[in-house]
C-alpha cells in the first residue's frame, strides 16, 4: 500500500465536509521569515487570528513524507525548530515529500495545496514577484504562476517589498489574476502601506462577497489577491525603506547571495538595520491578513446554498 501523501487534520476535513470556512496558511514565514522564537509564536499566532474570525486553520508543511494540511502544535513547534528546513515551493515538494524532508511551504505550494484540498481562502503576509531585474534575469517567483492557476483568494499585504513592484502587477494583469484594494486604492508594499501603483478593484467586505461569487460562476482558474496596507504604526515611510532596501542590496551583493538566498538574506538584513521593527511589523501584518481572510471566508459561506468556502 503506498501511504499518503497529503494528509487533512481530523478538524480540517470535518470542516470541509460541513461547508465550514477554511483558511491555508503557509510555513515559509515559519521556516524562513521569522527569527526563533516569533516564528512558532507567530504561527499560533496566526491560528488563533483565523479560529477568532470564525474559520478553521489549515496550516500547511511538508512532514515525514507527507504533505500536511493543519497541525497540531507539536508539530508547528517541530517545524519552527528544525535545523535545517526546506523552502518548499510547487516544484520542490516532490522532492520533499520522496526524501522525508520537513518543509515550510512558500504561497505557491500552500495554494497549490489548497486547491487540492478544496480550500479556497488563503493568508500570507506579501506574497512573491518579479525581482529587480528580473526583465533580464528571468527570476520571477513561483507564486505568480500558482496564482494564475488556482481559484484561491489570497490575502497579503502586497507583493514584497524588496521586489520589482510595477512589474510584478503589470504580470499579475498579464496573468489574469484579479487584485483587490480591501480599505486602500494604493498597492500596498508589504513594509509600506503605498506604493504609489493603483488596485485595479476596490472592494469593501460586501463588495468583496459579491465579486467572489461572480469569480466562482464564472468558473475563472485564478485567485483573486486581495491586499490590505500594514499596520499604520509600523509601516516604513516609501523614502525611508528605499535607503535600507539598496543597503541591503548592496550588502548581498559583497556576499554574492541571489536566487532562493536573496530573499531571506535581505529580509534579515532589515530586520538587524531597523532594530526588530520589520520583524515585528512582519508579524502584525500577517496576523491582519489571517483575521481578514477568515473574515471573508465566513462571509462567503453565510448564505450560500453550496458550501463552497473550504
Amino acid at each position: 500500500m503506498t501511504p499518503e501523501v497529503v494528509v487533512l487534520a481530523a478538524e480540517v476535513e470535518a470542516a470541509l465536509a460541513r461547508g465550514h470556512p477554511v483558511v491555508a496558511l503557509e510555513t515559509a514565514i515559519t521556516t524562513h521569515g521569522l527569527p526563533r522564537p516569533a516564528n512558532l509564536e507567530t504561527a499560533l499566532a496566526l491560528e488563533r487570528a483565523v479560529r477568532d474570525a470564525g474559520a478553521v486553520p489549515a496550516t500547511i508543511a511538508v512532514l515525514d513524507g507527507q504533505v500536511r494540511v493543519g497541525l497540531r502544535e507539536s508539530e508547528l513547534e517541530r517545524l519552527a525548530t528544525a535545523a535545517h528546513p526546506r523552502k518548499t515551493s510547487t516544484r520542490d515538494l516532490a522532492r520533499a515529500v520522496a526524501d522525508g524532508a520537513i518543509g515550510g511551504t512558500t504561497v505557491a505550494a500552500t495554494i497549490h495545496v489548497a486547491r487540492r484540498c478544496g480550500i479556497r481562502f488563503a493568508a500570507t503576509g506579501g506574497i512573491g514577484g518579479v525581482h529587480r531585474g528580473g526583465e533580464l534575469s528571468l527570476d520571477v517567483s513561483a507564486d505568480l504562476f500558482e496564482l494564475a492557476r488556482s481559484p484561491v483568494t489570497v490575502v497579503c499585504s502586497g507583493p514584497k517589498a524588496i521586489l520589482d513592484l510595477a512589474r510584478t502587477l503589470e504580470m499579475l494583469e498579464s496573468l489574469g489574476v484579479t487584485v483587490v484594494g480591501f480599505g486602500t486604492t494604493d498597492l500596498p508594499g508589504f513594509y509600506v502601506a503605498r506604493t504609489g501603483l493603483r488596485i485595479p478593484a476596490v472592494a469593501d467586505e460586501a463588495g468583496f462577497v459579491r465579486l467572489w461569487r461572480a469569480h466562482l460562476a464564472l468558473g475563472e482558474p485564478t485567485s483573486l489577491v486581495v491586499t490590505q496596507p500594514p499596520p499604520a504604526d509600523l509601516a516604513l515611510e516609501a523614502d525611508e525603506f528605499a535607503r535600507l532596501l539598496e543597503a541591503a542590496l548592496a550588502e548581498a551583493r559583497r556576499s554574492e547571495v541571489a536566487g532562493a538566498e536573496e530573499t531571506p538574506f535581505l529580509l534579515a538584513f532589515l530586520a538587524r538595520a531597523t532594530a526588530g521593527r520589520t520583524v515585528r511589523l512582519n508579524i502584525a501584518l500577517a496576523t491582519a491578513n489571517a483575521r481578514l481572510a477568515a473574515r471573508l471566508a465566513v462571509a462567503c459561506a453565510a448564505g450560500s446554498a453550496n458550501p463552497p468556502c473550504g
